[in-house]
């Protein structure tokens, strides 16, 4: 057998494929066609090895293993799907790889939609030679598992790559990434446990459902069957982002429901007429989004105005959006701000023993008018509504993330506080420590250790740290009018040395005194030269 593919090699091969295609389509468009091929070439190497393997253990023919394969295989590749017959068309390429996906489709039902929204006949953006060239790169290696120092180690390569085109799209890449070090606080803040339900709103390409199995799968009892025991769920809006996030967790090796569609105005995990509770929620939504209620928006209403130019009216949330679902309890985010919205159905999924991590940005906590009194309700509670929601409140760097410069904040809720933390919050200010980027910050290993360090000590034994961590109390939170802005509980000011005017004069005067006597000192040795000289006179204030 050949030397097994290193995550190195692996990585800067499947890289190498963007470089092909680079000057002939859009570099926001690589991953999809590059993730496709990932896949095309992945399914068919492990399916021949396992056609090998039935013909070992059975002692039949290739087409006997074939039979069987096709009839209790998961994953059985179709004829006009393998790569031996696509590897071989010179003439009408993408087209030939988009029927073999809905082939591969109607077969796995995990797939649908995936594949077929990754479209290579589009000859305008792919032609033969372009494709013949990515065909012969990605059959340069068997991706096969016998070929790979790990199973899984084609996942770790794709969420690689996936960091990589995020890197390439700029502000773009925020859209679907997540900084794996951000998604590997959040998962350590929730530690979710073997047999647990985790769930991500806005999932993306999958990394912090990813994060949240691998953490289980190093818990004792946290695998069954080589597979991490967790269930994982999810939902996402973008086609092309959701078909990333599906064949992320296949690469995996996970199972995972993932559904494709709006999360806030038509959430799809539901039970019954109310929307499916986890153990663990986890999300980054988009910051700030705006005109987040779709039905509104859709028809706007118009009216003439004073210049008599035909203007839209702007739908009046607070008084139009309804949630059959019940989850705005504690009021209607603004138009212009989502996050609330995302903060209340990410808790509205919450098991009552749940809690849930979110990354948002720092207006949240202080922003006034209806986000005011969500928050106030969120801390104090309403008359429907429970209060003393809120576990944490964690500052982070500025310029983490693709999509903003603007410093960010970690949200834990959790909704069954322990006694020692009943009507307190836990605040954090963990914005001066990350490593300096070019274009980017990163928090570094010792910066989430930190983090995680000073929350759980003041979680578990109220233990704070000096311009780093504070238990600050509801009765504090309640004189600043609910206003959880970081900086109004932890001082992170250095405190001036005062300087003793009278001392330092005092010691100007000797200093003055020891010039007097070195100039004296100096005339002198003149003198004996029969040299003179004139010094200004120092005059001491």
């Amino acid at each position: 057998m050949s030397q097994k593919l290193t995550l190195e090699t692996l990585e800067s091969w499947l890289w190498e494929s963007a470089n092909i295609m680079r000057g002939s389509i859009d570099s926001s468009d690589f991953k999809n066609y590059i993730f496709g091929l990932i896949f095309l070439k992945r399914l068919n190497d492990v399916f021949e090895e396992r056609v090998v393997a039935i013909m070992d253990d059975e002692q039949c023919t290739r087409a006997e293993a074939m039979d069987i394969e096709k009839e209790d295989g998961d994953y059985f590749v179709p004829l006009n799907a393998r790569w031996d017959y696509i590897i071989q068309r010179t003439e009408n390429i993408g087209e030939v790889i988009d029927e073999a996906f809905g082939d591969i489709e109607a077969r796995n039902s995990y797939l649908e939609g995936v594949l077929t929204a990754i479209q290579f006949g589009d000859k305008a953006k792919l032609g033969d030679d372009l494709l013949a060239r990515l065909l012969r790169h990605f059959n340069r290696y068997n991706l096969g598992n016998q070929h790979l120092y790990k199973a899984d180690m084609l996942g770790d390569a794709y969420e690689y790559l996936i960091k990589q085109f995020a890197d390439d799209a700029g502000k773009k890449g925020g859209e679907f990434y997540t900084p794996k070090p951000v998604v590997q606080l959040l998962v350590r803040l929730l530690d979710p446990q073997p047999g647990h339900t985790v769930y991500d709103p806005t999932f993306g390409s999958g990394g912090m459902l990813v994060e949240s199995a691998h953490h289980v799968a190093e818990l004792p009892g946290g695998q069954i069957m080589g597979r991490p025991n967790v269930a994982l769920y999810g939902q996402e809006r973008n086609l092309g982002t959701w078909a990333i996030g599906k064949l992320n967790l296949y690469l995996h090796n996970m199972n995972a429901d993932l559904r494709r569609g709006n999360t806030l105005v038509e959430p799809l995990h539901l039970e019954q007429d109310s929307v499916r509770v986890f153990d663990r929620v986890i999300a980054n939504p988009p910051f700030s989004a705006k005109q987040w209620w779709t039905p509104l928006e859709v028809n706007l209403k118009t009216k003439v105005g004073k210049d008599g130019k035909e203007k839209e009216v702007a739908p009046n949330y607070k008084k139009e959006v309804y949630d059959s679902y019940g989850r705005f309890g504690y009021g209607i985010p603004p138009r212009g701000y989502a996050d609330l919205a995302f903060v209340q159905h990410m808790l509205a999924s919450l098991k009552d023993d749940g809690r849930m991590a979110v990354v948002l940005p720092h207006g949240v906590l202080f922003r006034g008018g209806e986000e005011g009194k969500i928050r106030q309700g969120l801390l104090k509670g309403t008359s429907e509504q429970p209060g003393d929601r809120i576990e944490a409140v964690i500052g982070l760097p500025e310029a983490l993330f693709y999509n903003t410069g603007i410093p960010a904040c970690v949200l834990v809720i959790n909704k069954q506080k322990p006694a020692n933390l009943k009507d307190k919050v836990i605040f954090i200010d963990a914005s001066g420590e990350f490593a300096e980027g070019k274009n980017q910050n990163r928090l570094r290993a010792q910066d989430i250790d930190h983090i995680h360090e000073a929350h759980s000590a003041a979680f578990h034994n109220g233990v704070e740290e000096d311009k780093y961590c504070r238990l600050v109390s509801m009765g504090e939170i309640a004189g600043n009018d609910y206003n959880l802005n970081i900086a109004r509980y932890i001082d992170t000011s250095e405190v001036e040395v005062p300087v003793d005017i009278a001392a330092v004069l005092s010691q100007l005067s000797v200093i003055s005194g020891q010039l007097a006597e070195v100039d004296a000192e100096l005339d002198g040795y003149l003198s004996e030269l029969g040299l003179t000289f004139v010094f200004p006179d120092v005059e001491v204030v």
